[in-house]
């Protein structure tokens, strides 16, 4: 990239950085340093702010640079990802979202917790919380790293370090400072500056093939070099039964994941009520609609357009697709329009990974200080010491964030956050729709549905392709892949439900019929809710 391309975007970017930090120095001034506040920025975001929100914390890079990367690269075998995230919503809308907003207060384990032996159900959902929060973070360091990279011309291993040390160093500032007030108002810029963005980039692309999108998928089937095959199933999944299956895996783990990410839970606490919350995923279901519809033009524009070779040669797992297409779009890297173009996208990409690594960090804090923490210390002392140790947590999980951001830099980024979303699947999901539609479970169930589903989707993971045994492994020079599939969900999912069952039939604890009642009437009519 030239010396403009790098000036542009690094002075965009400094602005977006000088705005969020400015709303977080002027919240951190009137906070009131309760555990409400920091939490759930007290319950005082309207529905249309808070579907803004939603919509700004899950449009992350994953979805703005690692699917259109896909798509460029497998056609419609990409497609799947912006399928699964957009059909999750559904799930979240008709199983969760207004019976988490009327059951817990701040995180999952609160749900959970309304109705079984509180300390070993928080230490365990605590635990996975901060599990898959952190693997969601390590997809936003990876983008980062990526983004960097082309903005400076170069693969340059120290550019990409320094990068995922500095957007963890401004995650930590963010949470640690602000809460969820200040994070909530950077998702809403956040979400404003990426939808304007796509909007603008899918119009160029329309207009440059005459708004003929029949146009448009031919072109790019033509120089992907696969033809027709491009645009049919199976370039990137078909073949054997192992790739179908992944195929399957991945799929589940999308649709199923979303309803067990702890920072899009988060966010239906920090509305009034449960109708609030109830609406804010319909605003969100709206934005995030729109936005995965027009990933799916920028996929197929980047492979017509700039062609999967370039977009391999740039960056192999496909991560520069998107700034590549807007330099192309604004009339090469030596032009005017090409410039600014690219310098815009990569500042709005740059934005998305900071707004979302700051609610996943505040989540999986929320996670430490009021599930884990919680748990060892009871009483008015640890209220009162509580939102410190979130502050503090939220140091903890930025480093160990960095570390892993920096060891898994060559993997996509929604193929990293598609694990994130299988152990999720497996060991949240289960555990709260137990809770919730299960008269007869119990704290055995809920402790062993965790852990089933948590210790088997880690296990499967390192025992994966993804980790070794591969080219294109985090370890390729060494080999202990023992399970074939790449994503563990297919697996992993239906053992988190399972081992919930056997845990609750095997208990010689009684389920308590009164607390299951209270919770069913607050869960339905939000009557006795926080």
């Amino acid at each position: 990239m030239t010396g403009n391309h790098q000036t542009l975007a690094l002075l965009l970017f400094s602005a977006f950085v000088a705005v969020t930090l400015g709303i977080t120095t002027w919240v951190s001034r009137h906070r009131h340093g309760s555990a409400e506040e920091f939490y759930a920025g007290g319950r005082l975001f309207s529905p249309m702010e808070n579907g803004f929100a939603i919509a700004g914390d899950y449009m992350s890079a994953a979805s703005f640079l690692g699917i259109s990367g896909l798509i460029a690269l497998f056609g419609y075998d990409g497609m799947l990802y912006s399928v699964g995230f957009l059909v999750a919503w559904l799930v979240v809308l008709f199983l969760v979202a207004e019976l988490v907003r009327n059951c817990g207060r701040f995180t999952l384990a609160d749900v959970v917790a309304a109705r079984m032996s509180e300390r070993p159900v928080r230490i365990a959902a605590g635990t996975s919380s901060v599990t898959v929060s952190v693997l969601y973070l390590v997809a936003q360091m990876v983008g980062a790293g990526s983004l960097v990279a082309l903005l400076l011309g170069g693969t340059s291993e120290a550019a990409q370090s320094w990068t995922v040390i500095g957007v963890g160093a401004l995650m930590v500032i963010y949470v640690s400072l602000g809460g969820m007030r200040a994070t909530t108002w950077i998702q809403i810029v956040k979400a404003v500056l990426l939808l304007g963005g796509t909007v603008a980039l899918t119009a160029l692309v329309l207009v440059r093939f005459h708004g003929d999108f029949d146009q448009l998928l031919l072109t790019a089937a033509e120089r992907s070099g696969h033809g027709r095959s491009f645009l049919a199933p199976g370039l990137k999944y078909g073949g054997d039964w192992t790739a179908r299956l992944d195929f399957i895996s991945l799929g589940l783990a999308l649709v199923l994941g979303t309803a067990g990410l702890p920072h899009i839970l988060s966010r239906f606490y920090t509305v009034p009520t449960a109708r609030a919350a109830r609406r804010s995923v319909v605003w969100s279901i709206g934005l995030i609609g729109g936005f995965y519809l027009m990933t799916i033009v920028l996929g197929f524009g980047a492979a017509a357009i700039v062609g999967p070779e370039a977009v391999r040669g740039s960056n192999a797992a496909g991560n520069t697709a998107v700034p590549l297409l807007a330099l192309d779009l604004g009339g090469g890297a030596d032009s005017t329009g090409g410039t600014v173009l690219f310098a815009i996208v990569a500042a709005v990409a740059f934005a998305t990974i900071l707004a979302v690594v700051a609610g996943i960090t505040l989540a999986s804090s929320a996670s430490v200080a009021h599930d884990l923490y919680a748990s060892l210390r009871r009483g008015r002392a640890r209220r009162r010491s509580e939102v410190a140790v979130a502050r503090t947590a939220a140091v903890g999980i930025g480093v160990v964030a960095i570390a892993l951001g920096l060891l898994a830099r060559d993997l996509n980024v929604a193929f990293l956050v598609g694990l994130a979303f299988a152990v999720a699947a497996s060991a949240n999901l289960p555990v709260l729709l137990y809770s919730l539609f299960w008269r007869g479970f119990t704290t055995r169930g809920a402790v062993w549905s965790v852990y089933g589903g948590l210790v088997p989707a880690l296990a499967l993971v390192l025992l994966s392709p993804v980790v070794s045994g591969s080219p294109e492994s985090l370890f390729p020079g060494l080999d202990f892949q023992y399970f074939p599939l790449q994503n563990p969900g297919l697996v992993s999912i239906p053992l988190g439900f399972v081992a919930g069952w056997l845990g609750t039939i095997t208990s010689a604890e009684v389920a308590d019929e009164a607390r299951h009642a209270e919770t069913e009437v607050r869960s339905l009519t939000g009557a006795g809710a926080v």
